[in-house]
């Protein structure tokens, strides 16, 4: 008796302005990647889909008092108002094993319209709140995340002692206040350090080894994950 097992989805969310950018070539590289290890890969481009970043009271049905974002979230989602877009993209999150928020660090963070993304799709009530908890008990337990992105600076300036210091330093209120708040098992980043300073081969063999680490997340994907339902 055979025992048909659903392929996992992958959910990559990116942001880049330039089409023609290493970021892209980078994101693109790695769909790639997840598409050969059997994954279905959706894919989010937040500045070619024109996304609004902004969590705006006029997305909300009419507040009286003081607009209180989180607590409007929570109404739309147990009244079922929540925006048109936003229900998308929540949809297509809640249904991704695998979550990948692709772009360049931008001042040591997410480029704007990413951290809209977040501020907008990680809905009260949607992931975490409401009938879920926080962490292990939000709606996302049992999925996995990871960021693949691009800096500007070289890795040596990103280490202890470095010009910058440390990355994990910069990643904390990624992984754990945005990611692992709201359930996500978080995977070691995927970065590449400079391409900007680098030679077409260089950024040739960046991109190989992005296929290589995001084929071993691939094979590390546990069996069995499903879709969650607000």
């Amino acid at each position: 008796m055979s025992t048909f097992t659903a392929a996992p989805t992958a959910l990559i969310v990116h942001a880049h302005p330039e089409p023609r950018s290493f970021s892209t070539a980078q994101m693109t590289a790695a769909a790639q990647s997840l598409g050969e290890a059997g994954y279905r890969v959706d894919v989010l481009d937040l500045y070619a889909d024109g996304w609004a970043p902004v969590l705006a009271r006029e997305e909300f049905a009419p507040v009286q008092g003081p607009f209180k974002p989180q607590a409007e979230q929570l109404r739309a989602v147990e009244e079922g108002t929540l925006d048109a877009a936003v229900r998308a993209h929540l949809d297509r999150l809640l249904a991704a094993d695998l979550l990948v928020l692709s772009f360049p660090m931008w001042w040591f963070s997410l480029p704007a319209v990413l951290k809209g993304w977040v501020d907008r799709v990680f809905v009260m009530g949607g992931v975490f709140g409401g009938s879920h908890g926080l962490f292990g008990d939000a709606a996302l337990a049992g999925k996995r995340a990871m960021l693949l992105f691009t800096t500007g600076g070289p890795s040596e300036s990103f280490r202890p002692g470095g010009a910058f210091g440390p990355m994990d330093d910069f990643l904390f209120h990624i992984h754990r206040g945005m990611l692992e708040f709201v359930g996500f098992q978080v995977l070691e980043p995927v970065i590449t350090y400079g391409p900007a300073r680098m030679n077409d081969q260089e950024r040739a063999a960046a991109l190989d080894a992005v296929r290589e680490s995001v084929a071993r997340v691939a094979a590390d994907a546990p069996a069995g994950t499903s879709a969650v339902t607000p």
